[in-house]
């Protein structure tokens, strides 16, 4: 049996829904506490698509990568969901004040990061530590709202999943819907099973469109984003797959 996962980082660790091919209905939830556990899980997935960034460019750009520039084109009032992501030597800054003096000098025009950016470092690292060009033949990053774009038949979504850092219920919803719509089991969709100091049930529907991605990159259905990727310094394709 062909299984697929999606992933998503989150206060406890990281979400994985795990899926047969075939079988949404099917899918599980399991939460784990770090990548490195997400590569160890058996029966190896035979793509994980997770939601954070892979292939970190030397210098920072308006828009950040070429790949978060494509990807952000058809998200509408929803295209700040995808961040620009930062130069490699600003992400490995484990002090905010640090980083933000290394981006300025590592982008162009120069600009700082934001804090919510930089939240997302440790987790970035992580994957990064971890990741080769051989295993980018199986992991591979995906961002879920371009996931729930492709969901939506290639329309922006018309509500956030957060407003003001909290989870806005009509925004879930809408999402809920697409993966119910999708094959997905509603009442898994309707309650997360983990604690909120753990993950919220944004993180979780996250983990869901992460999945289905996955699923339609091993069906040959999947959007890569641009279509000709660049790599960075390591050989690490930036592309995002929706």
């Amino acid at each position: 049996m062909t299984l697929v996962a999606g992933v998503d980082g989150c206060r406890g660790g990281w979400i994985v829904a795990l899926r047969p091919l075939a079988a949404p209905e099917r899918a599980e939830v399991r939460m784990v506490p770090t990548f490195a556990d997400v590569l160890a899980i058996r029966p190896e997935p035979e793509v994980i698509a997770v939601d954070m960034p892979i292939g970190l460019p030397q210098a920072g750009s308006l828009g950040g990568r070429p790949c978060d520039v494509a990807a952000r084109a058809g998200l509408g009032g929803r295209q700040s969901a995808v961040f620009a992501v930062p130069a490699r030597a600003a992400v490995m800054c484990v002090d905010y004040g640090e980083a933000c003096r290394v981006a300025l000098v590592n982008s162009q025009p120069p600009r700082k990061v934001s804090k919510q950016t930089f939240n997302l470092f440790a987790k970035i690292r992580e994957v990064d530590a971890l990741l080769t060009p051989e295993l980018q033949t199986r992991i591979v990053e995906c961002h879920p709202e371009v996931a729930f774009w492709a969901l939506n038949g290639r329309r922006e979504l018309t509500t956030p999943k957060k407003v003001k850092s909290k989870p806005f219920e009509p925004g879930l919803a809408q999402r809920r819907a697409l993966l119910a719509a999708a094959g997905y089991d509603r009442a898994l969709l309707d309650a997360c099973p983990f604690r909120v100091s753990v993950a919220g049930p944004d993180d979780l529907l996250d983990a869901f469109a992460c999945s289905w991605t996955a699923a339609r990159i091993v069906r040959n259905e999947a959007i890569c984003f641009p279509a000709a990727p660049d790599c960075d310094a390591r050989g690490l394709r930036m592309e995002i797959w929706g």
